[in-house]
């Protein structure tokens, strides 16, 4: 965020993606949309993330894509391991992370998206 714009990051397709985007534009609340499947994500935003929220929030392990990681690539994982798997897969990020330039919201709870646009 460099002019004041919250901006959105996930992935288009996504339900989740779709109800914070349906939440902001009912609220009137103007914002980017980055889609990090087709436009990808940069170690310096996981890096930011990671270090407000902890790796282990950022990460999506419940997600198709971690689960069908074999047992290796899930083995000892570490904050490097995990941005090392989430930028070669951004579909593994957590979404949507709504940034809002000092700080950051993972996932979508409207009462927080409230509270922090307020």
């Amino acid at each position: 965020m460099t002019d004041g714009t919250p901006v959105l990051y996930g992935i288009k397709a996504c339900n989740t993606m779709k109800k914070a985007r349906a939440w902001l534009d009912a609220q009137g609340v103007a914002y980017r949309f980055h889609d990090y499947k087709s436009a990808g994500i940069d170690r310096a935003h996981l890096e930011k993330w990671c270090a407000e929220h902890g790796w282990q929030v950022v990460l999506n392990r419940a997600g198709t894509t971690f689960r069908k990681l074999d047992d290796t690539q899930k083995a000892d994982l570490d904050q490097a391991r995990a941005i090392e798997l989430m930028l070669a897969q951004p579909s593994m990020i957590k979404r949507p992370v709504l940034d809002l330039g000092e700080r950051s919201l993972v996932g979508f709870k409207p009462e927080l998206y409230s509270a922090a646009l307020a």
